[in-house]
């Protein structure tokens, strides 16, 4: 497997995530090492002339008034993540710690941290080696994730605990030895440029909005196969009629779904059963829209926050200067994720809407539940609660994310943004969404079936049909569709009920 380049730029979601649920490794760039190299010089300087800078010199928080003498300063870092390693509850995913190292990573590269660039190296080493600190996944309120950081670097300095690539978990000293690696051995800075960043924020976010993108691609491809088993009046879907109110999300909503359908039999004149239909089926670009315009807005934001520093203070090359500074504080991170889960909620409620309206002879013509003629059975019926018991899930994740005078550092830290918080319950979503889109495929699979219009799908659905049909047979009779739905939702998880269109 190819290394992931790391230069402290153009770092995306996709090669974030891609990297973190992977088992490959990293290759550093020169030039961010450079970068490092140069602004490290800065802070030397700082510690050999004893200037005030913030975490180096100082301590910290409501303690950042207070110089540090030579005695204090020789050990601070280790200091500052032991006296910050309190991350409490179960254990982050692998993924989501490789992801926040990443993170981490790209970001010191961008050189403003002032941390030595063998930190960066030995980050990179551990990557390489498929060692994962563990961590409990608690504790950080969005300015700077200050102890989740500090719980992962401990294990990176001996006196925590990892996985190895194999999934065994053990002391960390004894890990990175099995591998070859010794602990980190930390100088001034370093200890606090592993610790005070947004690497698990960024990181978790990264991966939370990939598997909102893979998701909402899935989305977009059930809701045209509903269309499908529905007949739907595709009108709503013609260019002229959405250049009249020209929405950005719309647009991109917009283009996706006439890609699904292309080649449909919907599309030609007398096609469609009705000339208004529901209106989570008329109105899905508009529905989905919405979510394509959060997912847009969250991109730029997230990938800033991989590719910019999240340090204070900062070392500027270009002046010679350590300033300090709020890059730490991940606002805007947390209310993009944040507008991406809300989003959901309209997405998810539409699938709710249109699932309900599949099963109702009265809109459809078929069969009751979509139940095979004189089969005895209910079909569907029962899912309708699985489907309402996840919307439900999905509606109290997206709850917007408390935010208030933080009571830390003795008034110093009076302000979060609670992004960690918006990072996990996107990912909560996305894990429930991909079941809900998962019965949504199978309701129109069966539509599409029991009307008998296989013949009339464009090569998108058709393909889409017959992937599904490979997972999720039709139903002739009663049976547990636990398997089905879970299969399917694990195959959305993977992109791999994404139709190319």
């Amino acid at each position: 497997m190819a290394k992931l380049l790391l230069d402290g730029t153009g770092l995306t979601v996709e090669a974030l995530a891609a990297a973190a649920r992977g088992t490959g490794g990293v290759a550093l760039a020169e030039s961010g090492l450079a970068k490092m190299r140069e602004t490290r010089a800065l802070i030397d300087h700082a510690i050999e002339n004893r200037i005030p800078v913030y975490g180096v010199t100082t301590g910290l928080g409501a303690r950042s008034t207070e110089a540090l003498d030579a005695e204090t300063l020789a050990g601070f870092s280790l200091q500052t993540i032991r006296g910050r390693a309190h991350a409490v509850g179960e254990p982050m995913p692998r993924d989501t710690v490789r992801a926040l190292m990443l993170a981490r990573l790209n970001t010191l590269l961008t050189g403003y941290s002032g941390a030595r660039p063998e930190v960066a190296e030995y980050l990179a080493k551990v990557l390489d080696a498929n060692l994962v600190p563990v961590a409990g996944g608690l504790g950080s309120i969005g300015g700077g994730d200050l102890v989740l950081n500090a719980t992962v670097a401990l294990a990176l300095i001996g006196e925590g605990k990892m996985t190895n690539a194999d999934g065994q978990e053990g002391p960390s000293a004894d890990m990175l030895r099995a591998a070859g690696i010794e602990p980190l051995q930390l100088a001034p800075r370093d200890g606090l440029a592993l610790a005070n960043h947004t690497g698990f924020s960024a990181g978790e976010g990264a991966l939370a909005l990939d598997g909102a993108l893979t998701g909402f691609a899935a989305a977009q491809a059930a809701a045209c196969l509903t269309m499908e088993g529905f007949r739907a009046n595709l009108t709503p879907l013609d260019p002229r009629a959405l250049a009249a109110k020209p929405l950005p999300g719309q647009s991109i909503a917009a283009e996706g779904l006439r890609a699904l359908l292309d080649g449909s039999a919907l599309w030609h004149p007398g096609a469609a059963r009705r000339l208004q239909d529901p209106l989570s089926i008329r109105n899905t670009v508009q529905i989905h829209g919405g979510t394509a315009a959060a997912l847009a807005n969250a991109r730029p934001v997230v990938e800033c926050e991989l590719n910019g520093a999240s340090d204070n203070p900062i070392a500027i090359a270009e002046t010679g200067e350590v300033i300090s500074c709020g890059a730490y504080h991940s606002t805007e991170l947390g209310l993009a994720l944040e507008s991406v889960s809300r989003a959901w909620q309209h997405l998810a409620m539409g699938q709710i809407a249109r699932i309900a309206r599949m099963m109702d002879p009265d809109f459809t013509a078929l069969p009751l539940f979509l139940a095979r003629p004189d089969s005895g059975s209910n079909a569907f019926a029962p899912v309708l609660k699985v489907a309402e018991d996840l919307a439900a899930e999905i509606t109290r994740a997206a709850t917007p994310q408390p935010v208030w005078p933080s009571i830390n550092a003795n008034g110093v830290e009076d302000s979060l943004t609670s992004a960690p918080t918006a990072a996990r319950a996107l990912t909560r979503i996305n894990d429930l969404g991909r079941r809900l889109t998962a019965i949504e495929l199978m309701v129109a699979a069966q539509a599409v079936d029991l009307r008998g219009v296989t013949a009339e799908l464009g090569p998108p659905m058709a393909r889409l049909h017959q992937a599904l049909r490979a997972i999720a047979p039709q139903i002739d009779s009663d049976r547990p569709l636990t398997n089905d739905m879970e299969s399917l939702a694990k195959l959305i998880a993977e992109g791999g009920l994404t139709p190319p269109a």
